[in-house]
């Protein structure tokens, strides 16, 4: 589930058109611009590296679960910390050094496969760094939006990141599997850096930035992140999505560990047809973007929610089941990630307006971040758990149990306060 800035309590409808100055502001086009090269790279190095471990260093299930939790660690170890320094620096600053660092730790991968180095462990060392690096960089781009434009842009503005980030679902995936496939493996290791670069480059460009007026005397690192602890832990709503959003991470990281194994060694499909069906995934997402403007003014944002992700993660039951020829089964799998892409943006796009609606301004960064430790930070035990299971079980069940352990998320949703939400959003707690 992304992350929402934070925005006041009358929060505009995700149906309402882009002002007319939006796309005029230079400083959001770099913005949009840095993102969205930012998540391309993000995305394509999100399966180049998993597949350079399986189809180069020949991984089997716990060392994959392990290179993934090693990958997702920084999102338990990082996010709250993070969260509290953006909240009082400039978020262009933080951004820029970002890229630039994630483009110079694929470039020297790249050297180290030249020379010969990069093995396993390296290899769980660079997945470790684009990591952390991600995660200030995507802490920083959520608190970004709030301070370039003004509120009554603020759900034009998300949606264009947000669409942005389902193209980088649709070429970034696809993408990437092309290139772990075809190319000679420092091109494939460094394929992303030159994204990084673009961003780095687009969002330096930005000139003016307001940055939330520092107290006179600043609370230590561990008081604010108390306080956006305590604020999400006190809202029904925010500690809802906290609780949905870490049963869904944990366990579709347990699942997409043995998801990536169960297509190489059961279905034995190649590099390729595996990013096709990953990439199915993004044009989903697109619609869900669309489905999400109408459906919760329409039906309720607690029924959709419900709704969308029973379906979403409910599809995900269909895989274990396939058997066949790549004719047969790469047809299913990209209806399936069609499907999760749709259902899965549609919850992330209304939880990102219930989100909007309940934060005050000023804990923006925190509440993303503490949001982001909830959901993200037991995936590394979720990686751990897909690669035992899919070691002791089989693939074909362990990803079966995963998949089923996917839908306690929606069944969270269904018995909190989030169900019972109706046609308009919530308000800002005085």
């Amino acid at each position: 589930m992304p992350s929402a800035s934070a925005a006041p309590s009358a929060v505009p409808g995700p149906q309402q058109p882009a002002p007319p100055g939006l796309w005029r502001d230079a400083d959001f086009r770099c913005l949009w611009l840095g993102q969205t090269a930012s998540q391309f790279g993000e995305q394509t190095a999100l399966i180049v590296l998993p597949l350079i471990a399986v189809l180069r260093l020949n991984a089997d299930p716990g060392q994959l679960g392990l290179l993934r939790a090693v990958g997702q660690a920084p999102l338990l170890l990082l996010p709250l910390v993070v969260g509290a320094w953006v909240d009082s620096w400039p978020t262009r600053t933080v951004m820029v050094l970002a890229d630039a660092a994630r483009a110079l730790a694929l470039s020297g991968a790249a050297v180290a496969v030249l020379l010969g180095g990069l093995g396993l462990p390296a290899l769980l060392a660079v997945v470790f760094a684009v990591t952390s690096l991600s995660v200030f960089f995507d802490v920083a781009y959520q608190a970004s939006l709030v301070r370039l434009v003004e509120r009554d842009q603020l759900v034009p503005g998300n949606s264009a990141l947000e669409g942005s980030r389902s193209a980088a679902q649709i070429g970034g995936l696809g993408l990437g599997g092309v290139l772990a496939t075809v190319l000679p493996a420092p091109l494939a290791v460094a394929s992303s850096a030159p994204f990084f670069a673009l961003s780095f480059l687009s969002i330096r460009r930005i000139r003016a930035e307001s940055v939330p007026a520092r107290p006179q005397r600043r609370l230590p690192v561990w008081r604010q992140i108390r306080d956006g602890l305590r604020f999400v832990a006190g809202s029904a709503l925010l500690r809802t999505v906290g609780l949905a959003s870490a049963a869904f991470q944990f366990f579709f990281a347990a699942a997409m560990t043995v998801y990536l194994l169960f297509l190489t060694r059961d279905l034995h499909l190649a590099g390729a047809a595996i990013g096709l069906a990953l990439a199915a995934t993004g044009p989903g997402a697109l619609l869900g973007s669309l489905l999400a403007a109408r459906l919760p003014g329409r039906l309720g944002y607690g029924p959709v929610l419900v709704c969308a992700a029973t379906i979403g993660d409910g599809v995900m039951l269909c895989v274990p089941g396939l058997h066949g020829t790549a004719a047969l089964t790469i047809p299913v799998l990209v209806t399936v990630s069609f499907a999760f892409g749709t259902f899965g943006q549609l919850v992330d796009v209304t939880v990102m307006a219930v989100r909007q609606a309940v934060t005050p301004d000023g804990l923006q960064g925190r509440v993303s971040a503490t949001i982001t430790f909830a959901g993200m930070g037991l995936t590394p035990l979720g990686s751990l758990l897909g690669g035992f299971l899919g070691q002791e079980w089989g693939l074909r069940a362990g990803l079966l149990a995963t998949a089923a352990g996917m839908m306690l998320s929606p069944a969270l949703m269904a018995l909190s306060p989030l169900a019972r939400l109706g046609k308009a959003l919530p308000r800002t707690p005085d």
